[in-house]
């Protein structure tokens, strides 16, 4: 399979941030991409760093935002998974994936499950917790688990997608550093988020693949402009970290990248190899489901 991996910064409006991801669409079509996956929230700013009710509005455009990106599938002729802000309702609304098959069709939604609430990641404020379970997408490259950010950190999630089927994880994603914190934090926290995913490839016989946000944005958008202009800035807000990836079955890397470079990465995955790794290391057959009842509990007193 020809996976398409598409990363940029934010662009300073929506309009200049869509034209930049089709660019990029674009570059990764023609070197041969027959599945593309786009960054976490992609057509905007990541608005979660603070709680405004005029932030909502960001949604109003769930329903033509469905249409164009079809569009997009449908012109580049690709599967295209999507990372949209979706206003199901008057008050209601989730971080949702959309994905597209190549006649520019739904073919499926994902409603992120896991829903943070940190510091400048305020995004109980905004998202519903995804109803929809963890459910794959059929698509004609394949079927998908589709996930979103901080579901990455639940093995739950992805042991689910894979019982279910799925023979590929993916995760859109906007993760990324406070300047605030020292150097050894920092790099710390990239290898956790690195090393859990890592975790989910080899626990399931399946690869994974992340695509993550870069650049800074201030925790005020309004100060973007001048944030542009300084180069180091020290402001509240968040660095994006870059490094998405691609790992094989095995948790074998085959592709990373840095944390300041924009992303059209075409990257190569045998699909066959997951069929071989499972042979070898069978680990859905040795499972003693009759003795896991207590992981549905949150915690065993």
């Amino acid at each position: 399979m020809q996976v398409g991996l598409v990363a940029h910064k934010f662009m300073g409006n929506k309009e200049k941030t869509i034209q930049k991801t089709l660019d990029l669409i674009e570059k990764v079509a023609k070197n041969g991409a027959q599945l593309v996956i786009l960054q976490e929230l992609h057509q905007n700013y990541y608005f979660c760093q603070n709680e405004s009710v005029e932030c909502f509005d960001l949604a109003n455009s769930w329903e033509d935002d469905k249409v164009f990106w079809g569009k997009v599938a449908k012109k580049f002729g690709i599967v295209l998974v999507t990372s949209l802000f979706e206003k199901r309702t008057a008050g209601l609304y989730h971080n949702t994936a959309v994905v597209f098959e190549k006649d520019g069709k739904i073919v499926g939604i994902y409603r992120k499950m896991h829903i943070p609430d940190d510091p400048q990641f305020y995004e109980k404020f905004y998202f519903t917790p995804g109803d929809l379970g963890f459910e794959p997408i059929d698509t004609s490259v394949g079927r998908l688990g589709v996930l979103v950010c901080w579901d990455q950190w639940y093995p739950e999630a992805a042991r689910l997608m894979a019982l279910k089927g799925a023979e590929i994880l993916i995760y859109p994603t906007a993760i990324g550093w406070f300047d605030g914190d020292e150097k050894d934090e920092k790099s710390r926290q990239l290898e956790a988020w690195v090393a859990v995913q890592r975790g989910h490839s080899v626990a399931n016989g399946i690869p994974v693949i992340a695509v993550n946000r870069i650049g800074f944005e201030p925790q005020n958008i309004s100060e973007f402009e001048k944030c542009k202009k300084t180069k180091n800035p020290k402001e509240n807000g968040i660095r994006f970290w870059g490094n998405s990836f691609v790992f094989g079955s095995q948790g074998e890397q085959i592709f990373r990248a840095n944390d300041t470079d924009e992303l059209a990465q075409v990257v190569t995955i045998d699909m066959q190899r997951c069929e071989n790794v499972r042979r070898w290391w069978p680990f859905l057959r040795d499972r003693r489901i009759e003795a896991y009842e207590n992981l549905t509990k949150r915690f065993i007193d």
